[in-house]
């Protein structure tokens, strides 16, 4: 689809401009990762990722692919991925501008040049997070919806439980509000959790959990470890699935087990519910 978008972008240019854009060594090594990511394996995938960091090591893409695909543990993949933002960085700046993150500030992602640098810094805050810095991580997020509000990757919908774990109660109240998307279960999860965490088992929590439990059904189980969740992760969902509730668990799972009764007051609303 980028591609796509790319070559669309390329037609629409004029003649002057569309010459200099193809001379532009980055545009070059983007070609080359479009390339990458349709070829089936991993050492052509690797070996075009270098080939295009040769023509311009600002391809954030490139950098991130090998993060993703070469780093040999979570500290390599660190160092590999603080390239891949600084490099897209970079790279924003050089095609849109030394003031693109002022002027840009609320249509990130919309504009095709910045994917590379949002993908890297998403990917950055999830190995932080990993790693244990989790403020740093919690950063990234905030800082990636202010740049793009819209929130196009769904990072709201990470942040979401991240803070919660944190007990940042008034910020992860004002994230909830601030989008309002009470069908998805790390909403609706989240919110009961929140206002249990903040007061206990109230008629407010429990309501707000029948609810959640209603929208996903299968969160309890797997929550509750009646059922195992699956070795691979899913790569997309619908609502009220089981691959929705496996992604929520993997996100939300560890905030429960640490939150004292969480557990034992889901098994008694779920037996009441389902």
């Amino acid at each position: 689809m980028e591609k796509m978008m790319a070559n669309l972008q390329r037609s629409l240019l004029a003649d002057d401009l569309l010459g200099e854009a193809e001379a532009d060594p980055l545009h070059a090594a983007q070609d080359i990762m479009y390339d990458a990511w349709e070829c089936g394996t991993k050492r052509e995938r690797v070996a075009l990722a270098k080939q295009a960091l040769g023509i311009s090591d600002l391809c954030a893409n490139a950098w991130l692919l090998l993060a993703e695909e070469e780093a040999k543990g979570v500290v390599e993949r660190r160092a590999a991925l603080e390239r891949a933002v600084a490099a897209g960085e970079e790279a924003v700046r050089h095609v849109l501008g030394e003031e693109a993150f002022e002027e840009e500030e609320g249509h990130f992602w919309g504009i095709l040049e910045t994917r590379p640098y949002m993908r890297a810094r998403a990917a950055l805050a999830e190995c932080l997070w990993e790693m244990g810095d989790r403020d740093e991580a919690v950063a990234h997020w905030r800082d990636m919806l202010r740049l793009c509000p819209n929130d196009n990757m769904g990072l709201r919908h990470v942040l979401a439980p991240k803070l919660l774990h944190l007990n940042l109660f008034e910020a992860t109240r004002e994230l909830l509000d601030e989008y309002e998307e009470p069908d998805f279960a790390e909403w609706g999860y989240t919110d009961a959790l929140l206002k249990y965490k903040q007061g206990g088992a109230t008629s407010v929590a429990n309501k707000a959990l029948v609810a959640a439990i209603k929208n996903n059904p299968h969160v309890p189980a797997y929550l509750l470890g009646e059922k195992h969740l699956p070795n691979q992760t899913p790569p997309h969902y619908a609502l009220g699935s089981k691959d929705e509730a496996v992604l929520y668990v993997l996100s939300s799972g560890e905030t429960w087990t640490s939150t004292k009764g969480a557990l034992t007051w889901l098994s008694e609303t779920a037996k009441n519910t389902l």
